[in-house]
């Protein structure tokens, strides 16, 4: 009896221990390699990880990765995982001194975490919303189903997660520091500068149209897009300065309602343009931005940003600029952070925020279905971070990057209404441009330099390398900013006196723009100029260096350095 007992205790352990090791396998393999197991959430939470900090790459769904050229902090799988947003860290917001009220952000807070569902694609038999320009006959029509939507909105109770009070603090609560890293309590999340921008505002507007939707019962409704990239869509739609119309903002700049110009490169003062030169300046900008700086997923989306990473590493060209410079030219510049529009925490109360945002998700478009067929990340930091709205049903969704890859799915489109920019790329100079000649004599720059006054600068380049197989990137780097402050500095390249270049001119290679932050931080981030298509303009490919010059424009910044890198994508 007594071997017995001893056989069936030694194959207990036997047995006991082969469970051991199998739990122990099959954990470490879902900490190296989690992609490769597909097990349901309820095991992942009882093994103590978060399923939500699991990233799994999508091979169907994107085809361009970071290359090493740009330093190894862009590399993808170096380290760090995707940002995921808790609720439950939201907490006081960092206002700029003298933010009007309201002075806090975050979202109402559910029982639970239970009570947050992850995202499902929308039903394909619900009706394809188009959206549509907010000028033209079709945009009237748009424009007063818009205001509808508003008027609704805001007359739910601001405790309601669909009212247009909470809509607007969504972007706040981003925006502000008021949301922490999932597990890096001590970082903040912020969706500008950085490749979230363009996925996190997708997100957005798709919330807020659907909750527009269902309070206006009419499922095929869609925000319309202010059109600024096109010379009909370049003013302010009228309805949106009619003071008694729900889309009025009366904290906006009076100086541009209609029929004022857009400026696409607005710096604080008003150019002294005609309407036509406004308009070809703006065509320019926008081809610089969509075409000449955009030919790589990380020049036009903005550089990674992962969990324990500092925030705002460097925006995207359409971040900056029209995107950036439309929210100053519309803000009030007699308000003390030239609230609505020009600052993070207000933006959004200004019912023009979300036609301005739905023509940059429009360019967006735009960008990965023209004649380059440009290609989205792979790198699952970028697929797998995570946002939290409100639906339609006042439910909270968590919701990733790869749920907004395709408008199809999510069914909406947009109204087309031509590219003009894209015959718009700008002229040369030829009397201020070093094309074939050695760059004149400059005196020696010790970075880092505060931009008190332009500085010019030499930098060295590889003109042997195959431009058939890699982009050419001047990178600004070591920005720091004022954060107090609008802040916006230019960048030429190989121009002998920049002030004699012509408004657009293609020695203007591009700017840095930055609004008002938050309290008194600093904006710390980095800049990208694409060079190849600019270099070819100026016919210097085969110089053996580029002349750089950095203008200050608006505001106190300081620069790091300059350097050129070699990227492929």
């Amino acid at each position: 009896m007594a071997g017995s007992n001893g056989t069936l205790l030694l194959a207990f352990r036997i047995v006991l221990c082969c469970a051991l090791a199998s739990v122990a396998t099959t954990l470490l393999l879902l900490v190296t390699r989690p992609c490769a197991y597909s097990l349901p959430r309820t095991i992942l939470a009882a093994s103590g990880l978060d399923p939500h900090l699991i990233s799994c790459a999508d091979d169907g769904s994107a085809k361009a990765q970071l290359s090493d050229g740009d330093g190894g902090h862009n590399k993808p799988g170096s380290g760090g995982r995707p940002i995921v947003t808790d609720l439950l860290s939201c907490g006081e917001p960092r206002l700029p001194s003298h933010a009007l009220p309201p002075f806090r952000c975050c979202p109402p807070t559910p029982a639970s975490d239970a009570a947050v569902a992850n995202f499902t694609f929308p039903d394909p038999g619900e009706p394809l919303r188009t959206r549509q320009p907010a000028h033209g006959a079709a945009g009237a029509d748009s424009v007063a189903r818009y205001a509808r939507a508003v008027a609704l909105m805001k007359a739910l109770p601001e405790s309601d997660p669909r009212s247009f009070y909470q809509q607007a603090n969504i972007h706040c609560a981003y925006c502000t520091a008021a949301y922490r890293q999932a597990g890096r309590p001590e970082l903040h999340v912020q969706i500008h500068f950085s490749w979230l921008f363009f996925p996190f505002h997708r997100a957005y507007l798709y919330f807020f149209e659907r909750v527009a939707a269902r309070l206006l019962g009419d499922p095929g409704f869609a925000v319309p897009f202010w059109s600024w990239d096109v010379p009909e869509g370049m003013r302010v739609p009228p309805e949106f300065a009619d003071a008694a119309s729900p889309l009025y903002d009366p904290i906006r700049n009076p100086e541009h309602a209609p029929p004022r110009v857009v400026d696409l490169d607005f710096s604080k003062v008003d150019k002294n343009y005609t309407d036509e030169q406004q308009i070809q300046l703006n065509l320019r900008t926008m081809y610089k931005q969509m075409v000449t700086n955009a030919p790589l997923p990380s020049l036009f989306y903005g550089q990674p940003y992962r969990a324990g990473d500092r925030e705002m590493p460097g925006a995207g060209t359409v971040e900056l600029s029209p995107h950036n410079t439309i929210h100053v030219w519309a803000g009030d510049l007699s308000q003390p952070n030239h609230e609505n529009m020009g600052t993070y925490y207000s933006a959004a109360r200004d019912p023009i925020f979300f036609p301005h945002h739905t023509n940059s998700d429009r360019l967006w478009e735009v960008w990965r279905g023209g004649p380059a067929r440009h290609a989205d990340f792979t790198d699952p930091d970028w697929l797998d971070s995570s946002f939290l709205f409100y639906d339609e049903d006042a439910r909270l969704v968590r919701v990733t990057v790869r749920d907004m890859l395709d408008i199809g799915r999510l069914r909406y489109a947009y109204a087309e209404v031509g590219l003009p920019w894209l015959s718009a790329r700008p002229p040369i100079n030829p009397g201020d441009v070093n094309r074939g000649r050695d760059p004149p004599h400059l005196e020696s720059v010790r970075f880092p330099v505060s931009l008190d006054a332009p500085v010019t600068a030499e930098v060295s380049r590889r003109p042997g390398k195959p431009r058939s197989h890699w982009e050419e990137v001047l990178v600004v780097e070591g920005i720091e900013a004022d954060g107090a402050d609008f802040v916006k500095f230019d960048v030429y390249v190989n121009a002998v006196d920049h002030e004699k270049i012509m408004p657009g001119g293609r020695e203007m290679a591009g700017s840095f723009v930055s609004l008002k932050h938050p309290g008194n931080m600093v904006v710390q981030s980095s800049m990208r100029v694409a060079l190849n298509e600019l270099l070819e303009d100026l016919g210097a490919e085969g110089d053996g260096s580029v002349t750089v010059t950095l203008v200050p424009v608006e505001g106190r910044v300081r620069i790091g350095g300059l350097r050129i890198v070699y990227m492929a994508e």
